[in-house]
């Protein structure tokens, strides 16, 4: 069976929605998937339909669940799985202020004994082929020696949890914003190396400033998989490749155009349900990235899809733009698409 975990996406609060799950979905059939983090008293208090739906097509595809109340937790797991989810993901990562006021997130580094707990409810709560992972730092303020590093995942690892994504920076959780923990601390991919070496029973997943496929190959050499964050969000054809590329498939890799093109009746649909052409568009500016006129299907989508009546024809153009065609080209492909 192929191991679905060798490249995933991370999960991105206001990004990975599931809008662009559905549009990841078109460039790589493999990769592993995530929410954006819920919490478990939103899951278990909230609109769990808006929270918790998505498309079949979206697998596979991980829940991420915030929270530090182990009893909570494991609700929150087992309505997850009754979803639909494969997979249930700790949020212990997360350093920003809203996140550790709610007291979850990075801050729960300082309480690896809590995290077991956690990590051990919800385990007891859910099938045991489902699997409940814990994304962490690799170390927070001035708790960031390899000893307390290693000490955290023993701990948390003895709670039940096999399965780590590790971001490979320390946060600081004062003084530092959440895009800055993003960017100032140093990455040290070293220190995740030596935790697979120290723990090979364990699965470990590298995430952190990672952009290509060829330094995400490079990573697979010492661990288990590698998370793609920003990279596969803000220049998203980096994914297309991931098939063919990491997980030895044989399918021809698709063109930005047939990407574009396998996202319309997904849209359709979506606008004859009432919503909005830049719910799913605005994930997708990304796509000519690097490319001649990629500037020019940005702008495009950006300045003429977000008004309550931009429909399809607003795609059209900027696929116009971007391939460098008469608009009765771009008609004609997107129109055969769409039936």
């Amino acid at each position: 069976m192929t191991d679905r975990r060798l490249l995933s996406v991370a999960p991105m609060m206001d990004w990975t929605d599931r809008h662009c799950r559905v549009f990841h979905r078109r460039l790589t059939r493999h990769a592993l998937l995530y929410t954006e983090m819920v919490t478990a008293e939103a899951v278990l208090h909230g609109d769990r339909v808006r929270l918790l739906g998505f498309a079949d097509v979206e697998h596979p595809l991980a829940l991420q669940l915030g929270g530090s109340d182990p009893r909570k937790l494991a609700e929150a797991a087992r309505i997850g799985v009754a979803h639909g989810y494969d997979e249930i993901n700790l949020n212990v990562g997360c350093p920003s202020d809203r996140v550790q006021e709610g007291r979850f997130g990075a801050c729960l580094m300082a309480e690896p004994a809590l995290v077991a707990a956690c990590v051990a409810e919800m385990r007891a709560a859910v099938p045991a082929g489902i699997p409940i992972t814990v994304k962490c730092r690799i170390g927070i303020d001035d708790q960031d020696s390899e000893t307390d590093f290693q000490g955290f995942i023993d701990t948390v690892a003895a709670g039940g949890c096999n399965i780590f994504i590790v971001h490979a920076r320390k946060a600081w959780l004062a003084g530092l914003s959440p895009k800055e923990n993003r960017e100032i601390p140093p990455l040290d991919y070293d220190r995740v190396y030596r935790l697979k070496r120290a723990r090979p029973d364990l699965t470990i997943v590298i995430n952190g400033g990672i952009g290509s496929l060829d330094e995400a190959k490079v990573h697979l050499a010492h661990v288990d998989g590698v998370m793609l964050g920003r990279a596969a969000y803000q220049t998203p054809y980096v994914l297309a490749g991931v098939d063919r590329e990491v997980y030895g498939g044989t399918a021809p890799v698709p063109t930005r155009a047939e990407v574009a093109e396998g996202m319309l009746p997904y849209i359709e649909e979506h606008l004859a349900g009432g919503g909005r052409l830049n719910n799913i568009v605005r994930h997708m500016l990304g796509l000519y990235h690097g490319r001649p006129r990629a500037r020019a299907f940005r702008r495009h989508l950006s300045e003429r899809g977000v008004g309550a009546a931009a429909g399809l024809e607003v795609l059209v153009d900027a696929l116009a733009i971007a391939e460098g065609q008469e608009r009765s080209e771009a008609d004609g492909a997107l129109s055969a698409a769409a039936q």
